[in-house]
């Protein structure tokens, strides 16, 4: 959604994306519910603090995840190669602080496959809600400091070389 709100994902493939996200996020789940039988909410998430301080949690680690992603996706950032790492690391430190309190999902993907398969449904809102409004408080972040994407700047996060 990120990418796309920055046009660099065209909006008509957008849907596509998201169904092929969620289908693997349910087959995934499916997976190990077959594996290791019913395991206790088959990794959904769970709010550990409350729903208040999860929601800020989970808005505040998408939020710092989808700046440093789209900060990244482009040729003339200074991180250059190094975007895997920075994006790694991102990833890592919002899982170390924010797995105790909301369960760090930062995805709605990865917490609504999971619920679906084990029915763990009651706080489901949560982990879409607080991801797509951390998602929209990045794309204006990232719009507010760099201006509307250019050309080139919608290729890179596209991962198109323009041939």
């Amino acid at each position: 959604m990120s990418f796309a709100l920055r046009g660099g994902f065209p909006w008509v493939r957008a849907p596509a994306y998201w169904l092929a996200q969620m289908g693997g996020a349910v087959l995934a789940a499916v997976m190990l519910l077959f594996t290791f039988g019913s395991v206790r909410d088959l990794g959904a998430n769970q709010p550990h603090y409350g729903i208040g301080p999860s929601l800020v949690m989970e808005i505040f680690l998408t939020g710092l995840l989808i700046t440093v992603i789209l900060g990244t996706a482009n040729r003339k950032g200074t991180v250059g190669a190094n975007a895997a790492l920075a994006v790694g690391g991102t990833i890592a430190l919002a899982g170390l602080i924010g797995s105790p309190i909301s369960g760090a999902s930062m995805n709605p993907a990865r917490s609504l496959g999971p619920a679906l398969v084990s029915g763990a449904l009651s706080d489901v809102w949560l982990y879409v809600v607080g991801p797509l409004a951390g998602a929209l408080i990045a794309v204006l972040l990232i719009w507010l400091l760099n201006g509307p994407p250019n050309w080139e700047e919608a290729e890179a996060e596209s991962g198109s070389d323009g041939k």
